[in-house]
């Protein structure tokens, strides 16, 4: 049951990045051309997924465990550091440059489009590669968790 919700979950998230138009990288960076030609519908999609998530999260965290884990999953610390800074100045600099995120490159592979495979191939070795990094640098897995 646990991977059918994560599936069912998984699809209703990407049919909603579909229709939202936000597979279409041009549509993301018209978001941030605030001296072209600037869309807002991201915002408004942002806006959305907030008014959705906000209250859906007020009402799961009143039960005392999710209904297919033991515990929720939740982070360790709220401090801002370093990796948190930098993880995000990448995550955004790459958003502006590509005019995609990961929410929005996995549905858009079913474009075929070379562009989007290039993405996910350059985000997975950003991934492995952070991972690789994190191992061998001495206390940087231990601050990370």
């Amino acid at each position: 049951m646990r991977l059918l919700s994560a599936l069912a979950i998984g699809l209703i998230f990407g049919l909603g990045i579909v229709i939202s138009g936000m597979v279409n990288p041009a549509k993301v960076l018209n978001f941030f051309d605030l001296a072209g030609h600037w869309d807002p519908s991201l915002a408004l999609v942002m806006g959305g997924a907030l008014a959705v998530a906000i209250p859906g999260y007020r009402f799961v965290f009143r039960r005392s465990k999710p209904i297919f884990a033991p515990l929720f999953d939740l982070p360790g610390t709220r401090r801002i550091d370093t990796s948190l800074i930098g993880g995000s100045a990448v995550f955004g600099i790459g958003w502006g440059i590509a005019g995609f995120c990961p929410g929005g490159a996995l549905p858009a592979l079913g474009t075929g489009l070379p562009d989007v495979f290039l993405f996910v191939a350059a985000m997975t070795g950003g991934l492995l590669l952070g991972q690789t990094i994190r191992r061998r640098v001495p206390g940087l897995a231990a601050r990370s968790t």
